[in-house]
């Protein structure tokens, strides 16, 4: 059986609900049970341990039940220990690796993408499957013929979110160190817009039982069918529902997480929404604290602003590296492993890892960082807003995503990639950039634009993201159309 296609990047994700119109779909039971017996056997030789104790959890998709079962009935058939955390944040079940020791975690999700969709992220104590790892698994999936077994009465079910949120709790009394430590949030008003994801935890049993008012907070309940709007800090829709809730309560910070939990946005007091490049440098201010020179490693669309605002005001180093979130997280990993200290990975889609988490893209852990900074700002009479007030922001910054339209995409985009950078290397008032990690990057004076673009090929996809960012108005036009007048040869690249 070929599986390949159901990789993404280094989980797996396909299609998890039978639709009246469509008789079929790709995560059915018995693929399911297949990329489960491939993970226990990776952890078998990894760990060369033959009696295994592998934690399970799911967000709040309608599917996450059925493939749960599926899960724990093939882990039954190799005589594995289960513990069943039931709904569970992503980030959490990486914990239960530290906190309950188990040998590797099985989270069931499929992030912010549709409610008929779903997937699984596998987890060892070293942190998220490596994508060659992940091939290991899906190599032994596909030979692999289910047993089909019942659990052999090794399922153990707890609350861990209950154990996880008492560890933020625990972390911002400490942090916060307020005179009532008991209750360090007792008048701050902070709103959560769970998007019907698996984040309404964060309201009910970390903030308000540190004496935060949550009234306002809203699809604070699982909903698999997400019926309000999309769980993704990134969706210009779900951030105006949690900017017009935050401003609705005159809330001193709003929230919003996505399905599973490993990314954040905020809105602070005044309805400035803390996304993107404003929450790369919030968080860089945060993790540079004790870490004077730290390099901050964040994805290649991040702004020159933000660039100045960190090496310059923070005294930090930004590096910008591959867009994805494991690029960014493994390299930050490696450079702290030469000897260079990297405190921060993030990607400006929300993933946050700090280096104490375990380098763990974890919305709550960055929210809690975040809240902790606000309750000691409050002491001295300011807000968020100030700690990103120097921060300059492009004038103009746009995506447009171009389609290859052929089928051996990657080889297509690689020869554009290839034949423009060749291009800006000899055109005058193309400046190409001599600290980029992927695609083509070229940057324009005033009279040119005031700005660059950056071309890319996606990881999975048969589409080129072209960025464009300027610091005057109208720059990225300027841009678009030098950029248009070199790819209007390309006939199997879509016009735009």
């Amino acid at each position: 059986m070929n599986l390949k296609h159901l990789k993404s990047g280094t989980d797996i994700r396909g299609s998890a609900v039978e639709k009246a119109e469509k008789h079929d779909y790709d995560l059915t039971d018995e693929v399911v049970q297949r990329f489960t017996a491939g993970f226990v056997d990776f952890l078998m030789k990894k760990t060369r341990k033959e009696k295994l104790l592998i934690s399970v959890g799911h967000d709040s998709r309608v599917s996450a039940d059925r493939i749960s079962v599926a899960v724990k009935n093939e882990l039954g058939a190799f005589d594995v220990n289960i513990i069943d955390c039931g709904l569970c944040s992503t980030p959490a079940m990486f914990m239960t690796t530290v906190v309950k020791e188990c040998d590797g975690a099985i989270q069931i999700t499929a992030s912010h993408h549709p409610w008929d969709r779903n997937g699984l992220k596998f987890f060892t104590r070293d942190g998220g499957l490596e994508s060659e790892e992940l091939d290991e698994v899906i190599a032994f999936a596909e030979n692999y013929i289910p047993k089909g077994s019942n659990i052999k009465n090794t399922e153990k079910k707890i609350d861990f979110l209950s154990d996880y949120s008492k560890i933020l709790r625990d972390m911002i009394k400490k942090e916060v160190n307020a005179e009532n430590y008991n209750k360090p949030l007792d008048g701050f008003k902070i709103i959560v817009d769970a998007g019907n994801g698996a984040g309404g935890f964060y309201a009910f049993d970390v903030l308000e039982p540190l004496g935060a008012d949550i009234s306002g907070s809203q699809f604070l309940e699982p909903d698999g069918m997400f019926p309000n709007h999309i769980p993704n800090p990134e969706n210009k829709e779900a951030m105006d529902f949690a900017y017009k809730a935050t401003v609705s309560a005159k809330a001193d910070l709003g929230i919003i997480f996505d399905t599973d939990v490993d990314r954040a946005g905020c809105i602070d007091k005044s309805g400035l929404e803390i996304n993107r490049n404003r929450l790369v440098a919030l968080a860089a201010a945060i993790a540079l604290e004790n870490n004077d020179g730290g390099t901050i490693v964040t994805d290649s669309v991040t702004s020159s602003g933000l660039t100045d605002f960190i090496n310059n005001h923070l005294g930090g180093k930004h590096l910008r590296f591959k867009r994805g979130y494991k690029n960014v997280i493994d390299e930050a990993i490696r450079r702290n492993k030469n000897g260079e200290n990297a405190p921060l990975a993030i990607e400006t889609s929300g993933h946050a890892a700090f280096k104490e988490n375990y380098f763990l893209d974890d919305g709550a852990y960055l929210v809690t960082k975040i809240i902790i900074l606000a309750a000691r700002l409050r002491k001295e009479g300011n807000d968020l807003s100030s700690v990103i007030s120097s921060l300059k922001e492009p004038k103009e910054a746009q995506e447009i995503r171009l389609n290859i339209l052929c089928e051996n995409f990657k080889e297509y985009g690689q020869k554009v990639i290839k034949e423009l950078t060749e291009y800006a290397s000899k055109t005058d008032g193309w400046l190409l950039a001599n600290d980029n990690y992927e695609g083509v990057k070229v940057s324009f004076d005033k009279d040119n634009g005031n700005g660059w673009f950056l071309l890319r090929l996606s990881v999975h996809d048969p589409v080129m993201p072209l960025n464009i960012e300027s610091d005057e108005f109208g720059g990225n036009k300027i841009i678009i159309e030098k950029v248009r007048s070199f790819l209007s040869k390309y006939e199997y690249l879509s016009k735009f």
